[in-house]
């Protein structure tokens, strides 16, 4: 292992040469005020990069008989869109270390013009439904901000505040989904179900304004250098795996509700694209508004012990759903449906602090102190963000795909849902097993184990993770 060192000084850009965030000297006199304003307008871009990338759970209720889609046609058009966001979370984390967390941004943000301009061109009955899926496919740009914004933010801040940062700036993305579902619900009140534009005339100057925001008050860090090694490396980590199957029980699970909320109500209540938009944004505004505690109770808890408590939360309001959705109880279905946003919002906040948690734990076991360790666990982490996000939000693209087959073959939702609850039961022993049996283990032995080369529950006793 080889500490990461500052490239040159560059010229002609917002480069911070040196950072170093876990010295609390540092931290108070320069670096948390310049932490928060890369955080402030981090989380602005974010948040538009996900109101684009869940444009198609908005403008599928605009998309009446005329349109000539059926409900399988309409999940997955959601699908396409899920499937995109998450492929790009890969090259947009390493995007980060080669061209700078600001400069980055900025043409990340830039970059949701093109699905926002070609979904105005094509939104119209008579458009064929190849046409929509290849906007489908451009939005999903908008779920590549998410990994490179993580993987920024997570660069800037020190361990001991990394649960409620990573939080915070999650929380304020993923509350993009329920804006522009509330959004959508303001046109369809206002302009009727037939003017879809209406929605992306609102973004159209939201994108602009977010990327020279970035432009003109972010910062890019010199340390966090292209690091092909860490990307190996965390390729070969069992936790790195571990903590993808997991995300995808959390964000998997956000992100594929959103996605879909609004199509069950239409398909398996009934409802109205009014009536269903007037409900769709309360459980995906929940979910985000709550992720930041999930980050901050993760610190204070352990991130493994949130994890296990919301995935058997998880499982307890899905057995709620399958029997409201069998006696057709609308408003007990939508309080266990809301009940999986909060809870997978929790879950969000608290995986995503694990991560840290588990390279500073290995750092720790393989010898590693101080700045040293604290570089390791950056280096290891910040590469591990990515590749979890990106295969965390596959598991939208499961939920969609499963509820688009579950309604083909049977006209109802519960199949998908009893496939869902069986999932988040194999989360809960997941977690167990790895993080909380092993970590109890290393406590009654002194506290210490070994992580590197060994199995993967030997991981420290440690409040991080």
């Amino acid at each position: 292992m080889s500490d990461v060192k500052p490239r040159a000084a560059r010229r002609g850009g917002r480069w911070i040469e040196e950072w170093d965030p876990e010295d609390e000297h540092f931290w108070r006199t320069t670096g948390e005020s310049v932490a928060r304003r890369n955080l402030l307008y981090s989380v602005l871009s974010e948040h538009i990069g996900f109101s684009i990338w869940s444009f198609w759970s908005v403008l599928v209720l605009f998309m009446g008989d005329e349109y000539g889609i059926d409900p399988a046609g309409k999940f997955f058009l959601v699908s396409t869109a899920t499937l995109v966001g998450a492929v790009v979370r890969v090259p947009y984390t390493f995007a980060v270390a080669r061209f700078g967390g600001r400069n980055w941004t900025v043409v990340s943000a830039s970059m949701l013009l093109l699905p926002t301009v070609a979904a105005w061109i094509v939104m119209e009955p008579g458009t064929s439904y190849t046409t929509f899926l290849l906007v489908a496919v451009l939005t999903g740009v908008g779920g590549g901000n998410f990994a490179s914004s993580m993987t920024n933010i997570n660069a800037f801040f020190p361990l001991r505040k990394k649960g409620w940062a990573l939080g915070l700036n999650a929380g304020g993305g993923n509350i993009g989904v329920p804006v522009v579902q509330l959004v959508g619900l303001l046109v369809i009140a206002t302009a009727g179900d037939g003017s879809p534009r209406v929605l992306l005339a609102v973004y159209t100057p939201l994108i602009v304004v977010a990327a020279a925001l970035a432009w003109r008050y972010m910062d890019n860090l010199a340390p966090v250098t292209n690091d092909t090694g860490a990307a190996r490396e965390s390729v070969r980590d069992a936790h790195t795996w571990i903590m993808s199957f997991l995300y995808i029980g959390t964000f998997g699970s956000f992100i594929g509700y959103s996605f879909a909320f609004g199509l069950v109500l239409q398909n398996q209540f009934d409802r109205t694209p009014l009536q269903a938009a007037s409900i769709t944004f309360i459980g995906p505004l929940l979910g985000s508004l709550v992720r930041p505690f999930g980050g901050h109770w993760a610190d204070r808890f352990g991130g493994a012990r949130i994890t296990l408590f919301t995935f058997l939360g998880m499982a307890a309001a899905t057995g709620v759903v399958i029997m409201a959705s069998r006696a057709e109880s609308l408003a007990v279905f939508l309080v266990g449906f809301i009940a999986l946003f909060v809870l997978s919002g929790v879950g969000n906040g608290s995986t995503y602090k694990m991560i840290p948690g588990i390279y500073q734990a290995k750092a720790r076991a393989l010898g590693l102190r101080g700045e040293e360790a604290a570089a390791y666990g950056r280096r290891l982490s910040g590469a591990a963000i990515g590749l979890i996000g990106a295969v965390g939000a596959l598991g939208g693209l499961g939920i969609n795909l499963a509820f688009r087959q579950s309604f083909l073959a049977t006209g109802s939702g519960v199949n998908a849902f009893v496939s869902f609850l069986a999932f988040y039961g194999l989360c809960s022993v997941v977690t167990w097993a790895v993080y909380l049996r092993g970590a109890r283990r290393a406590a009654s032995v002194g506290g210490g184990a070994t992580v590197a080369g060994g199995r993967p529950s030997e991981v420290p006793a440690y409040t991080g993770v």
